[in-house]
């Protein structure tokens, strides 16, 4: 099982920030405001789901799942309540947020399902932001964002997703989900996370007037797939999930625990 630390940032996200936060680039700065505005309705989910799944397991099993599910909930929690605070500054700067209600539409069809399902959903989804997560802790200088709060948000919250990423997947298994239909799920998920990263991306540029600049697209090329590009250096990781035998504690967490350990002094432990 996994120690789970619920952590109070010590940053103040009640002052605005400028439109274009990643060093001044706008396609850095709409994609991340896209993946924020996602992150309420999503956390939200993501702690359902757990809950709902730790309940589909006997006493026994419950014992050994109990601190780390309330961990993560924990955790969960307190990303959904940040981001939705960075979220109101993009609302006063003109953005809107359509991934939020369309993604609880969707949701909607998943009443009165089994559990399991709601937890592959989480599983695959948590697959997709641990590797993200990894991919900017081992990038950090690429986010750009001079603005001090932004920086430890952003990596914050990547360092706890590294933290997390096994327990939708552990209960999962505990819970006798199979591996096909986690390959089914995961399958979905790529398609429709993909799209609605790309859909609220382009929105978020139309409405801030750069979509069709040059130097966004020139952005977007070098970001998603140069050198260290997003999707260059995660294509292997995304693929791993689809191995009968795969773990997500099977990927390193190291930058994730180097982050949190240079780092103490700007959050605190919840009831330290």
């Amino acid at each position: 099982m996994t120690d789970l630390v619920v952590r109070r940032l010590l940053i103040d996200l009640e002052a605005p920030f400028e439109r274009h936060w990643c060093g001044g680039d706008a396609f850095r700065s709409a994609l991340f405001n896209a993946l924020s505005m996602s992150f309420p309705v999503g956390e939200q989910f993501f702690i359902d789901s757990v809950r709902a799944g730790f309940k589909l397991l006997p006493p026994e099993r419950q014992d050994a799942f109990r601190t780390e599910v309330q961990g993560f909930i924990g955790q969960e929690a307190t990303h959904r309540r940040l981001h939705a605070l960075f979220n109101g500054h993009l609302e006063k700067q003109g953005l809107v947020n359509d991934w939020g209600p369309r993604a609880q539409e969707r949701m909607k069809l998943l009443d009165g399902q089994d559990p399991r399902h709601m937890l592959a959903i989480t599983a695959a989804n948590e697959h997709f932001t641990a590797i993200l997560a990894d991919w900017m802790l081992r990038n950090a200088d690429l986010l750009g964002s001079t603005d001090e709060r932004l920086t430890t948000l952003w990596l914050w919250h990547s360092a706890e997703e590294s933290e997390h990423k096994s327990t939708a997947f552990d209960l999962y298994q505990a819970a006798g989900g199979s591996h096909e239909w986690r390959i089914k799920w995961f399958r979905r998920i790529t398609l429709i996370f993909l799209g609605d990263t790309l859909r609220q991306t382009i929105d978020n540029l139309r409405r801030d007037g750069t979509l069709w600049k040059w130097s966004t697209w020139k952005s977007a090329a070098s970001y998603l797939f140069g050198k260290r590009g997003l999707v260059r250096q995660t294509i292997g990781p995304w693929r791993d999930y689809k191995r009968r035998d795969f773990h997500p504690g099977q990927q390193d967490s190291t930058p994730s625990v180097r982050w949190l350990a240079e780092h103490s002094d700007r959050y605190v432990p919840v009831g330290a």
